[in-house]
């Protein structure tokens, strides 16, 4: 765990949070800084730096805590899709040096850019 890291601190109880979902390797929670209601994060409860760090036998872990945490998202949010992103080094927009992914609920002609 690294000591100044918001989302260790967030694993570890010392920030407080409301976790959509858990199991033993990942949680997920709200973005608190929501530009799209219903934005999700999952993260890992170990500090990885990257997608890259994870270690590839927690893949069905995080799958688990992806697909809950969609549909949690989805049911509440009465999104009719959503998108994954997952930003890797600075250079590539990734703000937080710990592993997470983002949930973006979305809806038909949302106005939403996305790349891809």
């Amino acid at each position: 765990m690294e000591k100044n890291c918001i989302f260790c601190k967030i694993s570890l109880g010392e920030t407080t949070s409301k976790r959509i979902y858990e199991n033993s390797n990942f949680f997920s929670i709200l973005d608190i800084n929501q530009d799209i209601p219903g934005h999700g994060l999952i993260v890992s409860k170990k500090h990885f730096n990257t997608i890259l760090d994870v270690p590839k036998s927690l893949g069905m872990e995080l799958l688990d805590c992806i697909k809950k945490t969609s549909l949690f998202i989805i049911d509440k949010y009465h999104a009719e899709g959503f998108n994954i992103l997952n930003n890797n080094f600075e250079s590539a927009g990734q703000l937080v040096k710990h592993f997470h992914l983002h949930i973006f609920p979305r809806k038909k002609d949302d106005e939403i850019k996305v790349i891809g």
